[in-house]
């Protein structure tokens, strides 16, 4: 085929695949439903091979579909539905009208040492220690966390000025939404990530996902043998070298009418610029006899690859009622584990299958999601980790276990959710403001959910907190609205292992709070 509506045809569904992505991850609204999110996120590579390890159903198997596809037309994954692939497409344009000469690519040789050293360093960390550097280098991971931690503010902000300026023409479509932000330490690694894949795309077309991107190896290694590939006429060729030059892909070697596939995305940039038809895309050649390729090396990579695998104003109004401290808290939280979101399981199993996406951060109604910087140690750096500093896990919400593409958090149903205990909580008596400052609260009490928090007589009318582990879930909300200062008078301790909490009494409790709260 030599037809120029090839490409145009890349550019819609390429176009259309991107904007999906993108109102994923920045829809600050929540309005898109979870089953959406499913759809999307099936014939994404990484976290469907890892899905499909953990459930070993079809149900999960995106990814071969993914790998049949490449044997049959090539890396066209790389240009089709790679989020991050196509970001470098827009990138590498946007270079192309700043100065003409960063689209003029031209052949050059693959850094062949380079990029299979990756793939082969990624499989075996994989295999001997975890998912940590497929974490790093997923293409729709590194994706997902430029969008949250970078892109899905700036909307916010831009929302907020557009709903600033129509309030003062009476217009009150758009209404104001808050900007959270994340530990200064996590926009680190999506930045230096930023930084590297947003240079070598203005400059370099597709370098990184021929030099870089393990999954770009990989399929780039399934391509040597795929049966539809870009070809030369060697008739019609008249070697003008338009072909080559346009190649962001730097695979074309216009002199020996040779098209390396592995690094061939499939842009169909070359069918487009050619002015005598000599490239076509179609069934391959049988006459050459092909480069012979290493089978048991394909069997290894291939086998190692399959192992890899109350709301925000709720909250404000908590911070509104909220006795306000005189002293600084002094004991230090001891927290010895961190807390993984619901549906994890247990941290070990959660960081083996976590990509740190961030899909589940952004979708989190309540941003109690947080990208972890050493919470899970070196090698759970950005994967999600619950932050009960600055929110809490909402009781009725399992947003995050409906969405997550790898089955790192396993679908909960609602009832199941609210008897999932994720951490226990700890009350320090040394920091309460009852004790220290002899003032009436109850913020936890009367934020828990549960009821695993509650009151209990204590000096003269006061009452101070005490605490029932057996009914607690570890939701965070006795944390959040505690309002002592820099340490929490009661924190949550996670659970390495998720636990099932004993469902709470619907009785009274013998010792009421106040009728005339304090706050």
């Amino acid at each position: 085929m030599k037809s120029p509506f090839l490409r145009r045809f890349r550019i819609l569904i390429s176009a259309l695949v991107f904007i999906c992505f993108f109102l994923v991850f920045v829809d600050f609204r929540y309005i898109i439903p979870a089953d959406y999110f499913n759809y999307l996120l099936y014939l994404q590579f990484i976290p469907s091979a890892i899905k499909f390890y953990d459930l070993q159903t079809m149900i999960a198997g995106g990814f071969i579909i993914i790998l049949v596809l490449t044997l049959i037309t090539g890396r066209t994954y790389c240009s089709f539905l790679c989020p991050l692939g196509i970001g470098q497409d827009i990138f590498s344009r946007i270079g192309g009208r700043i100065r003409r000469k960063f689209r003029r690519y031209g052949f050059k040789k693959p850094f062949t040492v380079v990029r299979y050293s990756i793939l082969a360093a990624t499989l075996i960390v994989t295999f001997i220690w975890g998912i940590y550097l497929v974490t790093l280098l997923d293409p729709y991971s590194i994706f997902g966390r430029f969008i949250t931690l970078f892109v899905k503010p700036a909307v916010i902000v831009l929302n907020n000025l557009l709903s600033g300026l129509l309030g003062k023409f009476d217009i009150y479509a758009l209404s104001h939404t808050p900007v959270k932000g994340y530990p200064l330490l996590v926009y680190s690694i999506p930045a230096a990530f930023f930084l590297l894949i947003g240079g070598l795309s203005l400059t370099r077309g597709r370098l990184y996902c021929n030099m870089i991107c393990p999954v770009g190896t990989f399929l780039g290694l399934i391509s040597r043998i795929s049966i539809f590939r870009i070809k030369f006429d060697e008739s019609a060729c008249t070697r003008c070298g338009r072909c080559s030059v346009g190649c962001k892909s730097s695979c074309i070697d216009f002199l020996q009418y040779h098209v390396d596939v592995t690094r061939c995305v499939d842009c169909f940039n070359c069918i487009n610029i050619c002015p005598d038809k000599a490239i076509s895309y179609g069934l391959v050649s049988l006459k050459k006899k092909e480069h012979q390729t290493d089978e048991d090396k394909r069997k290894f990579i291939a086998g190692s690859l399959m192992f890899l695998f109350g709301l925000s104003q709720t909250a404000r109004g908590q911070e509104a009622r909220t006795p306000v401290p005189t002293k600084a808290s002094t004991v230090k939280e001891n927290k010895t584990t961190p807390v993984c979101p619901p549906g994890g399981g247990s941290i070990a199993g959660f960081n083996k299958d976590c990509t740190a996406c961030s899909l589940c951060i952004t979708a989190c109604p309540n941003n109690v999601l947080q990208p972890a910087w050493l919470q899970y140690g070196v090698a759970g750096m950005m994967q999600p980790v619950m932050d009960y500093h600055r929110s809490f896990c909402t009781y009725n919400c399992t947003v995050c276990t409906e969405i997550c593409p790898t089955y790192a958090l396993r679908p909960l149903e609602l009832e199941a959710k609210k008897l999932t205990q994720i951490g226990k909580s700890n009350f320090i008596k040394d920091n309460c403001i009852v004790k220290t400052e002899k003032t009436a609260c109850g913020a936890c009490s009367e934020a828990c959910p549960t009821k695993a928090v509650y009151m209990i007589p204590y000096e003269g009318n006061l009452l101070i907190p005490e605490v029932n582990n057996e009914i607690c879930i570890g939701c965070g909300h006795c944390e959040f609205a505690c309002p002592t200062t820099p340490y929490k008078a009661i924190f949550v301790d996670g659970n390495a292992v998720h636990q099932v909490a004993r469902k709470p009494e619907t009785k009274e409790p013998e010792v009421k709070t106040p009728v005339e709260f304090p706050f």
